[in-house]
């Protein structure tokens, strides 16, 4: 099982950024943080790095429902979301695969908060 779901798309970073937010928001998420892993590496390290950013998505009323199983799995939340530049013009978009994140966890419950979320993360990706 992958870890993640990805899709490579053409278009400019920033709006990239934006496509996927608006996505990500008619499946119910919101971004609760974003860092920016390229200015963070510049300042940090003195380091170049191509642009990559992680947004950090949640649905509440999903990540209620989790956390009702399982109140250790706020370790593994939100659901990490990445936009990096691959260059030609070409942009990747990849999400984190919660059924495989899950497996490490053995409580039920929380399959189907998994297996429900994937779907959403998959759909995201998919309309990209």
């Amino acid at each position: 099982m992958e870890y993640y779901f990805n899709k490579t798309i053409t278009g400019e970073f920033e709006e990239v950024i934006e496509k996927v937010t608006d996505e990500l928001e008619k499946e119910g998420f919101g971004v609760l943080t974003e860092i920016n892993v390229t200015e963070t590496l510049k300042k940090k390290l003195d380091i170049d790095f191509k642009k990559y950013r992680i947004l950090g998505a949640c649905n509440a009323p999903y990540a209620h429902k989790a956390l009702k199983a399982e109140d250790k799995i706020g370790t593994m939340l939100p659901c990490n979301v990445i936009v990096q530049e691959m260059g030609n013009g070409k942009i990747e978009v990849a999400a984190v695969n919660p059924m495989a994140s899950m497996q490490a966890v053995k409580n039920k419950d929380l399959e189907q908060v998994a297996t429900e979320i994937g779907d959403k993360l998959k759909q995201v990706i998919a309309r990209l």
